[in-house]
């Protein structure tokens, strides 16, 4: 019998809950019981219903599966295979070159990989900025592949072959829509396409639609070199910058764009480790911040970088604490108290995802809310204790490998470090089809070129001081002393 069939009440018992209330509190000790698909209770010594499956948190940190508001997970199945990219060469693969031989299997082996990976690192809800969807059988093939994995995902409808004007016009388009976003808790749906800044503005009637079916808008915006302050200009004079619209990096905006975006109620998703590698500008919560927008973050895409929210958290950590010293310092001054705190990005991390996707019910702890639950254990290591700063400790101590227990929608996904009810060994299979066909279809000399680009040409600074010099002064300076 399965310890934790569908239905069975889970009661994880005595860890230490961040319910992610306004008022980020910690609560030792404490129970979180789970009665199908909601939380029911939190609270200590809680009576497990009769049948209950009983989980040991004790020493362990209860928190809201986290949200991811942006990742590629078309793009998962070549992992890693862009390392050494900039953005450009990004764009020059998938945009121009090689995106348009992905079949609609390759769409379906990268999300399968994605979304169980997600659900592996406590990523409990993610965006599909699918862009990969060439065709409406793409698109059923993207549908599949998260339906087939039991955690929350919410399918970014975009196609980066056409103009979102073309395909989100386009009748099979519609078909698909009618047929296969049917109000499940879920698959949420979104549009996703970027605004070029293009004086016409050729997106307006993509705009359209999204406002016909009461959809949100999702757009990489503030991209150094490919969308800018004109794309944001034009969303704001045409009245489409509405609360549900997620801006995705916002790295290379000017003050006036931050002040229309916080005017207009959405959010941005800030994608740290991308940003900072890839090239759409710094990381820009320090201007968020500064404009208080809503925030949310992401992993872009795993042809890059990690695909979990542990990585997200300490590089935005990071990057907005390096800009701060770097900014003091310039002018001779000092940072004394760091102004981005631990909890703030626990809080982007959980209620920032869900407050982005318009969602009350999920990113926090809290009796009736929706049973996305994530347990933060591992007794194998010795960096699980002791846990002083419990916020700090999920911000830059731990990692996917510490992550036991995961439910989705009140099901247990993943228990004691493995995945629960997921055929992992199809996955890899599925994904193993696919790098074996893109890798046939570019051959194999274009197929490293891609994977190696061009390292340019770098000049060493002459350096005056040389070591024979100094070695040479140093004899001498002894031959006088001892003279």
């Amino acid at each position: 019998m399965n310890d934790f069939e569908p239905g069975r009440p889970v009661l994880l018992r005595g860890g230490t809950v961040l319910p992610m209330d306004d008022a980020r509190s910690v609560l030792p000790g404490t129970d979180v019981l789970v009665l199908d698909d909601r939380i029911a209770e939190v609270g200590r010594d809680l009576v497990a219903p009769e049948g209950a499956a009983v989980v040991d948190a004790s020493d362990g940190i209860v928190m809201p599966g986290m949200i991811d508001t942006h990742r590629h997970m078309w793009q998962t199945a070549m992992r890693g295979y862009g390392a050494d990219w900039t953005l450009t060469q990004y764009f020059v693969w998938y945009y121009l070159e090689h995106g348009k031989n992905f079949r609609p299997q390759d769409i379906h082996a990268g999300n399968t990989l994605a979304a169980i990976e997600a659900l592996d690192a406590g990523v409990t809800t993610c965006v599909d900025w699918s862009h990969g969807l060439q065709t409406v059988d793409h698109a059923d093939a993207a549908v599949d592949a998260l339906r087939s994995v039991p955690g929350r995902f919410v399918l970014a409808y975009g196609n980066l072959q056409q103009p979102p004007a073309v395909w989100s016009g386009a009748p099979e388009f519609r078909d698909f829509v009618n047929r296969r976003i049917t109000g499940d808790d879920l698959l949420g749906f979104q549009l996703a396409f970027d605004v070029t800044g293009d004086p016409s503005f050729p997106e307006k009637p993509a705009f359209e639609v999204a406002r016909d079916l009461g959809v949100a808008v999702t757009t990489h915006a503030g991209v150094w070199g490919a969308t800018s302050d004109d794309g944001i200009r034009l969303m704001y004079d045409n009245g489409f910058m509405t609360p549900s619209n997620i801006y995705v990096h916002c790295a290379s905006l000017s003050a006036d764009c931050y002040h229309r975006i916080a005017a207009t109620g959405g959010a941005i998703s800030v994608a740290t480790e991308s940003e900072q590698s890839a090239g759409q500008g710094y990381p820009p919560t320090w201007a968020i911040r500064a404009h208080r927008i809503p925030v949310s973050l992401s992993m872009d895409t795993s042809v890059w970088w990690s695909g979990d929210l542990f990585s997200a958290m300490r590089s935005t950590l990071g990057a907005d604490r390096s800009r701060e010293h770097l900014e003091a310092q310039a002018k001779g001054d000092t940072v004394t108290h760091s102004s981005l705190r631990a909890d703030q990005v626990v809080e982007w991390a959980t209620r920032g995802g869900a407050a982005a996707l318009g969602r009350s019910d999920i990113g926090s702890l809290a009796v009736g809310r929706k049973a996305d639950v994530v347990l933060i254990k591992n007794e194998h290591s010795p960096v699980s204790f002791p846990v002083l700063n419990v916020y700090g400790h999920v911000a830059f101590q731990a990692q996917r490998g510490d992550v036991h227990t995961v439910l989705v929608n009140g099901r247990v996904v993943k228990h004691d470090g493995r995945l629960v009810g997921i055929d992992l060994a199809a996955a890899r299979r599925e994904v193993e089809e696919t790098v074996e066909y893109l890798r046939a279809t570019l051959g194999e000399e274009e197929w490293r070129k891609g994977m190696n680009p061009d390292i340019p040409e770098s000049k060493v600074l002459d350096n005056p001081y040389q070591y024979t010099d100094y070695q040479s002064s140093a004899t001498r300076s002894g031959a006088t002393a001892e003279a």
